[in-house]
């Protein structure tokens, strides 16, 4: 496991330490690690519901390409 040294803001470290001092992870390090998770989770998410809007072809594939040429 490598190690990252991240400058945080006063308040960021105000409510990282409070989450600890909550239980909500075990220490800063967990709550870091948490919340890159959830971002990673969230951009999954998101490029998922990007990708349903994305527009389908659906039909013969013959018939299709003939459209597109």
């Amino acid at each position: 496991m490598s190690t990252l040294s991240v400058p945080l803001t006063p308040q960021l470290e105000i409510e990282i330490d409070r989450m600890v001092k909550n239980g909500v992870a075990s220490n800063k390090a967990a709550v870091v690690r948490r919340a890159i998770e959830k971002l990673v989770e969230d951009e999954a998410v998101n490029a998922v519901l990007l990708a349903q809007n994305e527009p389908t072809l659906k039909g013969d594939l013959r018939k299709l390409m003939k459209k597109i040429r």
